[in-house]
């Protein structure tokens, strides 16, 4: 079993930043990916941007490409998502996952892709 911890979220101005935290407890072997998805209200969760567990595959949705960055410190067994430049419709609940993968494979941006979530953590950007 692997536990997921998000924090870091909170309420922020438009232009404005934050960086969320995913820490990873438990039994992780072999190859895996961490992805972060979102979900506002009324909406279906989206895939935000996910990274393979070799650090060298990174994968982002467009709507957040050259604003977020995500990394993973493998030592602290965490993922982050730096959040710079936030629009009011990056509010929502953002959650961390993990699920297998392979070498060089890409990161899956389907929810169905991961095993292991997070409880989330909110992020709100006011205009």
């Amino acid at each position: 079993q692997v536990q997921l911890v998000e924090s870091g979220g909170g309420l922020a101005q438009a232009g404005g930043s934050l960086r969320l935290s995913c820490v990873a407890s438990g039994r992780t072997s072999g190859m895996y990916a961490v992805g972060w998805f979102r979900q506002a209200p009324g909406k279906e969760r989206e895939f935000v941007s996910g990274i393979n567990k070799d650090g060298g595959t990174t994968a982002y949705v467009g709507s957040v490409k050259g604003r977020f960055t995500i990394s993973g410190d493998s030592a602290k067994n965490t993922v982050y998502l730096q959040m710079n430049n936030l629009k009011p419709e990056d509010t929502a609940v953002y959650y961390c996952a993990q699920g297998p993968t392979s070498l060089r494979a890409q990161v899956p941006h389907s929810p169905q892709g991961y095993v292991y979530w997070g409880q989330g953590t909110q992020v709100t950007v006011s205009s």
